[in-house]
């Protein structure tokens, strides 16, 4: 009886092991004495790869790989740049703008603007601030969308290559690369043309008269054309890598086949070097300013001409610099110095609030006086290029210098561009008008008169 009721000590385990399996106690000790014993018997090399792994995923090693200082030296290479100075200020307004029209409609200001008709002036202000920022963007692009139309239409093989560096990976030849330009141009245009029927309707009607239907499919289409074409531009051939292949059914691939052919012919490499030396050698030669910022009146013509038609003598110039098309920077000029002065203006005309009213006025005329930098911008691409001497007048900055210029007295700043043009051009890149006194002035060849005595 006694040893009956001691029982075996195996037995009394198995008994309380059967137990604990019933309550749930059994299989937590038995699952955590088994990871152990394969903890043990697994190798030193194989719980080194399982940490490595733990600690690769980790949010704090991936920040830590980013080189910090790189990123702020490019920030800064960035921010140096005046157009990109413009982006900045136009992404900050769009979202300053963005942010308070989201918080107005989802109810996030209700207790700021307790009653809806200042809920309502808020909401018309920030719709009409959008509308012009983005309107605004869409005018400085479209001209440089036409241009590339009118050089998809024409196709030679000047256009070719400036398609190439704009829509292509690195500016190579893509097979069907004509027809993939094309619809990513046409998308783009697509997106102006829309962006403008939105700003026409948000002009035209008051808000409880706007069609509904009319804004939405107009929003609808001016976010998703751009988007639409960046996807095709980066899932076309026109984004992938392709090597030169000689098909002779394909017109396109030949034509980059003879670019290869000429690039690989020892004679015209030997020529491109001769050529890259010469331009070397004139870069270290020095340059200099035709004469000083305020030495306009020393050709009056020339002074007349940067005074009452600025655009079309900048245009002209920077075009026989080699800076482009000549009627993209006299429409871009005059878009960006006259577009935001109408554009806030008419925003203003439904808004009730006559602070809200002068204060975009106020607005649209900054904005156009800023618009002046598109010059200063090029200004800085021409001292650059040419190596001109850099004023360190505003703050040690040339930049900063050359933006002041055109900011303060763009006249003076067009009419110095333009003589030192003169001197930096060969001759026969000169067109010429001679006058009373025998003196021979620069002009350009659409305002160029003869005088005969």
């Amino acid at each position: 009886m006694g040893s009956s009721s001691g029982g075996d000590p195996e037995q009394k385990h198995g008994e309380q092991h059967a137990a604990g399996m019933m309550m749930g106690n059994g299989s937590d000790s038995y699952n955590d004495d088994a990871p152990s014993e394969e903890w043990q018997s697994s190798s030193p090399s194989s719980t080194r790869q399982m940490l490595s792994r733990r600690r690769r995923f980790t949010p704090v090693a991936f920040v830590r790989k980013i080189d910090w200082g790189s990123l702020w030296d490019k920030a800064k290479e960035w921010i140096r740049s005046p157009m990109n100075m413009a982006l900045l200020v136009w992404i900050v307004a769009v979202g300053v703008s963005g942010a308070i029209l989201f918080m107005v409609m989802t109810g996030m200001l209700s207790r700021v603007l307790p009653t809806k008709s200042q809920r309502d002036t808020w909401f018309e202000v920030n719709n009409q601030i959008l509308n012009a920022l983005f309107t605004l963007m869409c005018l400085y692009q479209h001209p440089r969308r036409f241009y590339h139309l009118a050089l998809l239409c024409r196709w030679r093989a000047g256009d070719m290559l400036q398609l190439r560096q704009v829509y292509c990976k690195d500016g190579t030849c893509k097979p069907g690369e004509r027809k993939h330009i094309t619809v990513v141009v046409l998308l783009l245009h697509l997106n102006c043309f829309a962006q403008y029927a939105l700003c026409g309707l948000n002009l035209g009607y008051r808000r409880p008269e706007r069609p509904v239907i009319g804004v939405a499919l107009t929003i609808s289409v001016a976010i998703c054309a751009p988007a639409v074409a960046g996807l095709y531009n980066n899932l076309s051939p026109l984004g992938n890598d392709y090597e030169a292949q000689a098909e002779d059914d394909d017109e396109e691939s030949s034509s980059c086949n003879d670019n290869n052919n000429m690039n690989n012919n020892p004679q015209q490499l030997q020529r491109k070097r001769r050529k890259s030396e010469d331009d070397e050698q004139q870069s270290r030669e020095e340059s200099s300013w035709a004469g000083g910022l305020l030495d306009v009146w020393d050709d009056m013509s020339l002074a007349y001409v940067s005074v009452f038609c600025s655009c079309c003598l900048f245009g002209w110039n920077m075009s026989r610099l080699g800076f482009g098309n000549m009627y993209v920077h006299i429409a871009t000029f005059l878009l960006l110095c006259l577009a935001p002065f109408f554009i806030f203006d008419l925003a203003a005309i439904n808004i009730d609030n006559e602070d809200v009213r002068g204060a975009l006025g106020l607005a649209g005329i900054f904005l156009c006086v800023l618009g002046l930098l598109y010059g200063g911008f090029w200004r800085i691409q021409m001292r650059r290029r040419f190596r001109l001497p850099a004023s360190h007048a505003c703050c040690g900055k040339p930049d900063l210098t050359d933006c002041l210029h055109w900011l303060c007295c763009y006249p003076c700043a067009l009419a110095q561009e333009v003589r030192t043009a003169d001197t930096l051009l060969p001759p026969a890149a000169r067109p010429v008008a001679s006058i009373n006194d025998h003196r021979v002035v620069t002009v350009p060849p659409s305002l160029s008169v003869i005088r005969t005595t």
